[in-house]
């Protein structure tokens, strides 16, 4: 990781997403095909930011996913 690019900054792998949110790898894939959560296709790959997950979730993103 480049020394100066914040943890929230840097892309991140949807394992690393999971982890990050004590939840499942197919809970996170769910939240982005149903909820919209903030993530982008690299490839055959999804990324995405931790800072745009936290303000996804602080926005009550992931209410109501049972």
């Amino acid at each position: 990781m480049d020394e100066k690019t914040p943890a929230a900054d840097r892309w991140v792998s949807v394992e690393e997403v999971a982890a990050h949110l004590g939840v499942a790898r197919d809970t996170v894939y769910r939240w982005i095909d149903r909820h919209a959560l903030p993530a982008h296709r690299v490839g055959r790959l999804w990324k995405c930011k931790l800072g745009e997950v936290d303000d996804w979730v602080r926005r009550g993103g992931a209410a109501g996913d049972h």
